[in-house]
């Protein structure tokens, strides 16, 4: 009988506390993984509690996740490296703009062997242009890594109710070890071979959400907001999403997206409007910005001042986008 595969969620956010139900359940069924799941938590005080030591004894993130149970199996670890320890299958569920520190922190850890699979929506901007989350990982830490991404609201995947999946992988057996780690019957998922589309889709996707939030704030009607999406996972976080919910608010507030993150997100993190400044900028470099007019109003609503009322007038003036 082979050793069992020992499993480490990196991240215990709103999707990465979802994640964990769906993995310590799945663990503790199938002999092919260890049943101990360790979830790197970051640390912080509840009610003058750590948050570990609550998720370990009430099996709840009640921050980030209240309402759905962890099974008991999954463990909370503050220290990445502890965490990350010997593991053979590594799944990041972390907000983008942390994974260079994480990795850089995880080097040593881990053996070679392992595998990791990302669930982050979003895009690195470094030195040398744009840069798939996945790529990072590959190149700090020199393992395979696949990409999960699809229409797939965290609360929606706690509640059991049903949505579908797609993981891409350049190594294909990876990608169907990965799928029976993750998947049940409300969980469905698809594997395919072309990671970087798969990914690279995860992430514009929050930007269009932001583009929508601004529709739904202007009060445009649905009509409106349909010129600026696209399909399955885009409509979901489009209608559902908090990169639409923040924009929206954006648009009714007059508050910036800084505050409106901090009073409506609870510690959570936006993807969308970081991924359009970072989509800008590559636009820019390549002199594409007039070929796509709704992501650079998203940037440029969202950091340089411009009126949200113009979000609809980048529509118009673009009759290939209706």
């Amino acid at each position: 009988m082979a050793v069992p595969l020992k499993v480490c969620i990196i991240g215990s956010g709103n999707w990465g506390s979802a994640i964990a139900r769906i993995i310590g359940n799945n663990a503790q069924r199938l002999q092919r993984f260890s049943s101990t799941v360790k979830m790197w938590v970051f640390e912080e005080s509840i009610n003058g509690k750590k948050l570990t030591d609550i998720i370990n004894t009430e099996h709840e993130n009640v921050k980030y996740l209240p309402g759905y149970k962890l099974p008991e199996n999954v463990v909370a670890v503050p220290e990445l490296q502890d965490a990350a320890k010997d593991a053979d299958l590594l799944v990041f569920v972390v907000p983008h703009q942390f994974i260079r520190k994480l990795c850089d922190e995880m080097v040593g850890c881990v053996p070679k062997t392992a595998c990791g699979i990302t669930l982050i929506k979003g895009i690195d901007e470094g030195p040398q242009g744009l840069r798939l989350i996945s790529d990072i990982i590959r190149e700090k830490m020199g393992i395979d890594v696949s990409v999960l991404m699809g229409a797939n609201i965290a609360n929606e995947v706690a509640a059991e109710k049903f949505c579908e999946t797609t993981i891409g992988s350049k190594v294909m057996e990876n990608g169907l070890l990965f799928k029976e780690l993750l998947q049940t019957p409300n969980f469905r998922i698809t594997v395919v071979s072309d990671a970087d589309t798969v990914e690279l889709c995860g992430a514009l996707k929050n930007i269009v959400a932001v583009g929508a939030g601004f529709c739904d704030g202007l009060r445009c009607g649905d009509n409106t907001k349909a010129a600026s999406c696209g399909v399955a996972d885009l409509i979901t976080t489009c209608y559902g999403g908090r990169n639409r919910r923040v924009a929206e608010a954006f648009a009714t507030t007059g508050k910036s997206i800084e505050e409106l993150e901090k009073e409506m997100l609870n510690g959570q993190k936006l993807q969308g409007p970081a991924t359009s400044a970072e989509v800008y900028h590559i636009l820019k470099q390549k002199g594409l910005v007039d070929k796509f007019p709704l992501f650079t109003a998203v940037y440029q609503i969202c950091f340089e001042g411009k009126p949200v009322q113009e979000m609809i007038s980048c529509l118009q003036s673009h009759p290939e986008h209706m």
